[in-house]
């Protein structure tokens, strides 16, 4: 996790943080605003092209495509650190934990490209406490306790995004129904009766062909740090909003390095891939039912980027137990831990058997 970057205030030298508000630097000592630098058309081009995965994958990118950092794994959740020079120890913002520097330096892709935050803090952290009041049995210390607790860590989570052109050659069988009617006996009233219903089978027979698609952009998290569930739950996002890599938007946040290495998020966005390619043979195949004995997946012009996503976090330890909840930066969607209270429990479960013995009485009366 590299450690907020620190741009001098023009007027008064202070730092400048960057507004995702306003989309602008801003100092917060004497209120200076200064625009962001404009990027030239060629770097942005740059900066959202396509990398040939396969080159990457033989580990031949050129020197300009990677980065040398130093990083420490939390003790607590795995995140990868990057704690930059002069750092002696910070606290992990997924968990709280106690983390000081103690790896040595690693080569690693270097992140050409990202979101800008586009969520304040405050609306952050009003999502937030919103999301956990729509609990039912949330305990309210806990609430209270979000609410007036420390601020949020702005936080470019890692991705991995892939493109590819398939072309899959299938072999299965199609399934369509039909009903034969057929007689039972069935009791009613006490009473043998025969009726007749209708039963449904399915005629299969079988079926070859060929299923194409053209993927753009599947997304694939870098980062071991949190849950994939919190992070999937963050979806969608916008990546026409994505701007090349600069250190001005990461004024005042921070930069997780990734931990999830290209060969792995490559292989889970194949698998991805592929659960939309057996879909697609589902319904080339038609009928009412299907079967897919085989596919066979041509994969060419295979590229990927490495891209930063604005995440704010927050990690609360409330009752002996750390709850961590993640918001969108761009959208201001949340996802979190779910707390339970005892109390509440408790208490809905006493309220429910009351209400059940009163409805008991009151049919006794009846």
């Amino acid at each position: 996790m590299q450690t907020a970057t620190s741009w001098p205030c023009e007027s008064c030298g202070a730092a400048l943080t960057f507004d995702p508000g306003s989309g602008q630097l801003v100092c917060g000592h004497c209120g200076h605003v200064q625009a962001m630098p404009d990027v030239p058309q060629r770097d942005k081009a740059r900066a959202l092209v396509e990398n040939d995965l396969n080159t990457a994958l033989r580990g031949a990118l050129p020197p300009a495509a990677m980065e040398e950092i130093r990083v420490s794994r939390c003790p607590g959740c795995g995140a990868e650190l990057e704690l930059g020079e002069g750092v002696a120890a910070t606290a992990c913002p997924f968990c709280a934990t106690p983390v000081v520097p103690q790896e040595a330096p690693l080569r690693a892709i270097r992140p050409q490209a990202l979101l800008p935050f586009a969520v304040p803090e405050r609306e952050a952290r009003a999502a937030m406490v919103a999301w956990l009041g729509r609990l039912w049995f949330a305990p309210n210390g806990l609430q209270d306790y979000a609410r007036k607790g420390r601020l949020l860590t702005g936080i470019y989570v890692p991705f991995w995004t892939f493109d590819a052109a398939t072309r899959s050659r299938y072999a299965g069988q199609r399934g369509d129904a039909y009903y034969e009617t057929r007689w039972v006996t069935v009791e009613v009233n006490g009473k043998q009766e025969r009726r007749q219903e209708q039963v449904r089978k399915i005629r299969w027979s079988p079926v070859r062909g060929w299923v194409s698609r053209r993927f753009d952009d599947v997304l694939v998290i870098g980062s071991d740090s949190l849950p994939r569930g919190h992070t999937e739950a963050l979806a969608p996002w916008d990546l026409s909003g994505l701007r090349p890599h600069a250190p001005d938007y990461l004024s005042g946040f921070q930069a997780e390095a990734y931990s999830v290495p290209l060969e792995q998020g490559h292989a889970l966005a194949r698998g991805e891939m592929e659960a939309v390619i057996a879909s697609d043979v589902r319904r080339d195949i038609g009928g009412d039912e299907q079967r897919i004995e085989r596919i066979d997946t041509d994969w060419s012009e295979e590229t990927f980027k490495h891209i930063l996503l604005p995440v704010w976090t927050a990690a609360y330890k409330y009752g002996g137990k750390s709850y961590r909840f993640v918001v969108n930066g761009q959208t201001g969607k949340v996802k979190g831990e779910r707390p339970w209270s005892v109390w509440k429990i408790a208490f809905a479960v006493v309220l429910g058997l009351a209400v059940a013995g009163a409805l008991a009485w009151l049919g006794q009366q009846r």
